[in-house]
């Protein structure tokens, strides 16, 4: 039996976290029981029952905030698949089981890790890098999820602006970007903004690309990673916008 007010006793506590992160302690505690199948009105009824550790359960006028809680973490684990509905019931009666996903977090910090990486979502990228980026940052991948991000920017760069392959990296964002005659600067925008966008792109590419092909970065934060792919996101975005545009406003 999953015993939460032993994993959580301090009522507060449980009713603050979010939906992930609740879900994550639930995720581990069906581990560690004995039990293979689960179901939301067990856990919400066992809030009822003395806790096999003896722990003292939550206060009578707390119950409701904790069930909400309970229930919002549940159905976030079913909405990322993993908790899944149990085996030979035809997930007739609400009985789940974990999935196999579910089965390989080895510690709640890969899980949080897993959690962050929630937090790209697929759609909002840029369509040169929606699938081969999202797919090696889903793999824990976040060095070459990177790189590859990067590495989109820096082609994208070179084909809207026309500037020959020997030209790449800091060289070929500043050709580019040049602020009185760069292919892809906006003469619309202000002396001082066209010379920051030049360094926008400049700044980097030198910071997040050019590290990754000359050695071994080990990146290994998915929160950093999610950040640099987004800023990636954006020149990719502003990219498309001077290609499409011409250099000229």
């Amino acid at each position: 039996m999953v015993d939460i007010p032993a994993a959580i006793p301090d009522v507060d506590m449980l009713v603050g976290l979010e939906p992930e992160e609740l879900g994550a302690k639930l995720l581990f505690l069906f581990r560690e029981d004995d039990k293979h199948q689960f179901h939301v009105s067990n856990l919400i009824d066992s809030l009822r029952k003395p806790s096999p550790s003896g722990q003292q359960v939550y206060p009578k006028e707390r119950v409701g905030d904790v069930e909400q809680a309970l229930i919002e973490a549940w159905a976030w684990l079913e909405a990322q698949g993993l908790l899944v509905p149990a085996s030979g019931t035809n997930g007739q009666n609400g009985w789940c089981r974990l999935s196999r996903r579910a089965q390989r977090f080895e510690n709640e910090a890969e899980f949080a890790n897993y959690a962050v990486a929630r937090l790209l979502p697929k759609e909002l990228l840029h369509k040169s890098i929606a699938v081969s980026v999202w797919q090696a940052f889903m793999r824990g991948e976040f060095d070459m999820a990177v790189f590859r991000a990067m590495k989109a920017v820096e082609v994208s760069v070179r084909d809207a602006a026309g500037l020959p392959a020997n030209l790449v990296g800091v060289s070929l964002m500043r050709k580019a970007f040049d602020k009185e005659n760069g292919p892809l600067t906006d003469k619309s925008m202000e002396d001082a903004e066209r010379e920051a966008r030049a360094h926008l792109f400049a700044g980097a590419i030198g910071s997040y690309k050019n590290p990754q092909s000359h050695r071994d970065v080990n990146l290994e934060n998915p929160q950093e990673a999610t950040e640099i792919i987004l800023l990636a996101n954006h020149l990719l975005r502003i990219v498309e916008s001077r290609s499409t545009d011409g250099a000229e406003p």
